[in-house]
């Protein structure tokens, strides 16, 4: 489903002012696929909820970019064939990057760049039964 899912992010470090988050899948036939951009969230909540709205930019003030479907928001999981590993990339940043919404994740990766006080990630599997 395109519900992003509830995220908990811990171990984020003194002074990071934002996080952002990449979720994309190596596994797509076409090369990497992203899923969802997602920067300028205040470090100080660091929990994503669920199902956040599919908009440029959220109440909280973080911003939304592209992902490879062309939309805002959490673009969720449709292997064509097999299993498929789809990674949660969040980061830490020492600013808030204040760039308009819908950056790409190449657009978010150059405006992160000496940005980056922590990163981590998940990877969950995920194939559609036929």
């Amino acid at each position: 489903p395109d519900i992003s899912p509830p995220l908990e992010v811990k171990g984020i470090p003194d002074g990071a002012k934002t996080l952002a988050l990449i979720s994309d899948d190596p596994d797509a036939p076409r090369g990497t696929w992203v899923h969802w951009v997602l920067y300028d969230w205040p470090a100080h909540e660091s929990v994503f909820a669920e199902g956040l709205p599919k908009t440029g930019e959220l109440p909280n003030g973080a911003r939304q970019g592209t992902n490879d479907f062309r939309r805002f928001g959490y673009g969720g999981p449709c292997p064509p064939s097999g299993v498929h590993r789809y990674y949660f990339k969040v980061y830490a940043l020492d600013c808030k990057l204040d760039k308009p919404a819908g950056l790409t994740k190449q657009q978010l990766l150059a405006a992160m760049e000496g940005h980056v006080l922590a990163e981590g990630q998940l990877m969950g599997k995920y194939s559609r039964s036929r």
